[in-house]
């Protein structure tokens, strides 16, 4: 199994290649690819040292599967040629997400829709992810009318560069702003950039993601995204309205029992999730459920998760796993 890691030396990359060694995934032969400027460089893998080598060539090389965490631009430009050249793509960028003819894929939720001919397989976003993860079983049970989502996300969400603002600001020192404004001591609800409605792409790609995903476009989805000085991983506090009533034990009970969720919820102990736990850890953590008192057959919840794991790199690599299991490479 020849596996090509297309933005191996960013962060997503890299996190990429701890969870390929952590799950013992089954590589033969393992292709670092980045930018040019990184071609020469050195990775090391389960103590093996690789050489960086760029896209075409990776492209060249015809691996078997390309995890790609390169940006959206790299992704259009050179997903294609991997795939022409007989290589199974799965994008972690915004690039194919939204395509129609791409598949769109949590592999607890639905890995079922792959089939051998999808060449190029879309990531969802990290704020999404693990948000659908915990309301897919829901969905099935209640059947999900409309959710208010508001995410305090990683800096780790926008990269390199605002992890070392961060540190910057905590030290006083002056340096690169990833951010317009600064971080420390702050939270900025802009995510991404603005789309015409006065949304962010982030909030969007709550919207639009979910009804995907979930395969149900009369979800009605609004989202506010605010980007916190926090490590550790992305929070949300969602609020969810559903057909059907529920009891709340029941729903602890459906989210006790679905794969790659820790219900996190005991006040009593002053249990629930928090970034700085989750952090480095691939499951969605699910705590402060409870009935919104306000109208009927809503439920309040607090979802956190690793963005760099689950929100990406564990994601992509379960994907790989699934198609290796159902032999569609």
């Amino acid at each position: 199994m020849r596996i090509a890691v297309v933005g191996a030396t960013g962060m997503v990359g890299e996190v990429m290649l701890k969870v390929l060694a952590e799950r013992n995934f089954p590589v033969t032969e393992l292709i670092p690819v980045a930018s040019e400027r990184s071609v020469g460089k050195e990775i090391e893998y389960k103590g093996t040292k690789y050489k960086v080598v760029g896209l075409q060539t990776a492209v060249d090389m015809k691996a078997d599967i390309a995890v790609f965490s390169a940006g959206g631009d790299t992704s259009l430009e050179w997903a294609p040629k991997f795939a022409a050249a007989g290589t199974t793509v799965i994008d972690n960028s915004s690039a194919w997400r939204m395509d129609p003819t791409k598949k769109l894929v949590v592999p607890e939720i639905n890995a079922s829709v792959l089939t051998k001919e999808d060449k190029i397989i879309a990531n969802p976003n990290c704020s999404t992810i693990q948000m659908v993860l915990a309301l897919a079983p829901l969905h099935q049970k209640y059947n999900i009318r409309r959710i208010i989502v508001s995410t305090y996300q990683s800096i780790t969400g926008t990269g390199v560069k605002a992890v070392k603002q961060l540190e910057n600001e905590y030290a006083g020192v002056q340096g690169d702003m990833a951010y317009k404004y600064p971080i420390h001591r702050n939270a900025i609800p802009h995510c991404d950039s603005f789309e015409d409605n006065g949304y962010t792409k982030e909030e969007m790609k709550l919207v639009r993601e979910t009804q995907k995903i979930l395969g149900d476009n009369t979800i009605r989805v609004t989202a506010t995204a605010v980007r916190v000085p926090v490590v550790g991983g992305h929070s949300e506090a969602v609020n969810v309205e559903f057909t059907n009533d529920f009891e709340v034990n029941e729903v602890r009970e459906i989210l006790h029992n679905t794969d790659g969720v820790v219900v996190q919820d005991n006040l009593d102990t002053f249990t629930y999730p928090m970034p700085l736990y989750a952090e480095g850890k691939n499951d969605v953590f699910v705590g402060r459920i409870r009935r919104d008192e306000s109208q009927p057959n809503t439920l309040n919840m607090w979802i956190v998760a690793d963005n760099l794991r689950k929100g990406a790199a564990t994601n992509t690599i379960q994907i790989a796993e699934y198609l290796i299991q159902a032999g569609l490479v």
